[in-house]
């Protein structure tokens, strides 16, 4: 049996990648609604805020480490996977994640020991300033990543000598086409993410008539949040979607199932796309939508995949399947802040059980979202590594064997299900516990050493005294 190396090597990266943005997509919403609880508890001193501060910073310590493991990974696969690429770009994408570390993953870092360790050793107004550091840390993060990912979709400011890419505008590198469009719309998909946790364990709290003032403090903060980012979700996605339709045409009429170029493009709502026969089995569209929504005219012209030569399209029906997942779920997401206000003018929005069970049900969807956007954004680029510039078989380490990915996959796969199996196991231990009431700063101190690893994230803490500065 033939062993493709790079087919490998690319199922290899996409099993890394998936992982390790659910960390991302849930811890970047989680520091800053960490900073916000802190902020709250600092300004109204009311213990619920503390109590769910310290309940939600230790689930955020646990994915923080869990992503770390798996984050270490991506640039070393680089190098022993990806080698030609990045051989060819280093000297455009190198900085860009040497600033990640240092700007973003070290602000990280640095304050998280003090949230997780200084509450009573430092004054309330620092320990929300680091919350507040850590949260701009997160975000400082996902700016540069994106950055990179966006140069290598709409590549710009750079010039190629002797096959390399060198930097000739680090403004156009860092802010490419795309970037604007895709920061927002990513650090907001992250942001719905978060509060879709915390409204699910709000609303199994709430089932289960237990820790129900926390309960229903987060489930009002995400509903509130979710009224505002996800029809903001609507909007960025439209206009991140013209934007790739000026610079990406191919993804989008894979995206669209679109092959033949057209005026008043129908808006195909199912299909199977048959990508030998370039057409689609049993289709169901809307006339005209299409154009509409991509041009904002109804008669705007829409190119077809036909346009391209085979070797230059993307494979339609990932991309065409996965942007439907997406979609999907955004629809079914909006749904819910729907429901959420109806029930709210009647008075019911903590008691229908029907609509907990939603809650609980759509708890997931944030990230099967952000992996189907992930999915059609990277497969729909395809068959280019650098949009137009270096196709991804060019971009494969030339001495790798089929048999050297194989072995490769199959530990990074045994070493993931083993270090997200134990990381969501305990992440699920801390939520059944859930938020712990305050000690009395009046009872003797204990000896509060922890008696394994971890375990001081299931401890009660000790009420900081209202005096101290």
């Amino acid at each position: 049996m033939h062993l493709d190396p790079l087919l490998l090597s690319r199922f290899q990266f996409a099993w890394v990648i998936a992982f390790h943005i659910l960390l991302p997509a849930f811890t970047v919403g989680l520091a800053s609604y960490v900073a916000v609880l802190e902020g709250l508890y600092l300004a109204t001193r009311r213990e619920v805020f503390l109590r769910l501060s310290i309940f939600w910073t230790k689930i955020f310590a646990v994915s923080f480490g869990v992503g770390v493991v798996s984050g270490i990974i991506m640039p070393f696969q680089f190098g022993t996977n990806w080698s030609r690429f990045i051989d060819a770009a280093s000297n455009v994408i190198g900085p860009l994640l040497a600033y990640e570390g240092l700007m973003a993953f070290f602000l990280e870092a640095s304050f998280l020991g003090i949230l997780l360790f200084g509450r009573k050793l430092v004054p309330p107004w620092v320990h929300f300033f680091a919350a507040l550091m850590v949260a701009i840390g997160t975000l400082f993060s996902s700016f540069w990543i994106i950055a990179v990912n966006s140069w290598m979709q709409t590549p710009s400011g750079f010039e190629v000598i002797d096959g390399q890419f060198y930097p000739a505008d680090w403004f156009a590198v860092i802010f490419s086409p795309s970037f604007p469009y895709r920061l927002l719309h990513t650090v907001n998909a992250f942001y719905v993410t978060t509060a879709l946790v915390v409204l699910g364990t709000g609303a199994y709290y709430l089932r289960a008539k237990r820790h129900t003032e926390e309960a229903r403090m987060m489930s009002q903060m995400a509903l509130l949040l979710l009224t505002l980012l996800v029809p903001l979700q609507i909007v960025l996605g439209d206009l991140h979607g013209v934007n790739t339709f000026e610079h990406q045409p191919a993804k989008i009429a894979a995206m669209e199932g679109n092959w033949e170029t057209q005026s008043r493009m129908p808006a195909t709502l199912f299909a199977i796309p048959d990508e030998d026969g370039e057409r689609n089995l049993f289709e169901i569209s809307i006339p005209a939508l299409g154009s509409l929504y991509l041009t904002h005219d109804f008669d705007g012209v829409v190119k077809g995949l036909k346009e391209w030569p085979r070797d230059e399209r993307p494979p339609v029906a990932i991309v065409f399947f996965a942007f439907r997942i997406m979609v999907g779920l955004g629809l079914l997401m909006l749904a819910l802040v729907a429901w959420s206000w109806w029930l709210w003018l009647h008075k019911r929005l903590t008691e229908s059980r029907a609509f907990l069970n939603f809650c609980m049900l759509m708890l997931p969807s944030g990230f099967l979202a952000v992996l189907a956007g992930w999915t059609t954004t990277e497969v729909g680029r395809q068959p280019w590594v650098i949009y137009g510039q270096m196709r991804t078989a060019n971009a494969v380490s030339p001495s790798l064997t089929g048999s050297d990915v194989l072995i490769s996959l199959l530990i990074y796969i045994s070493v993931y299900v083993l270090v997200f199996g134990s990381g969501g196991w305990f992440l699920a231990h801390l939520i059944r516990k859930g938020p712990q009431p305050l000690l009395d700063p009046a009872e003797p101190e204990l000896d509060e050493r922890p008696a394994r690893p971890l375990s001081a994230a299931s401890r009660s803490i000790r009420q900081p005294q209202q005096g101290r500065k």
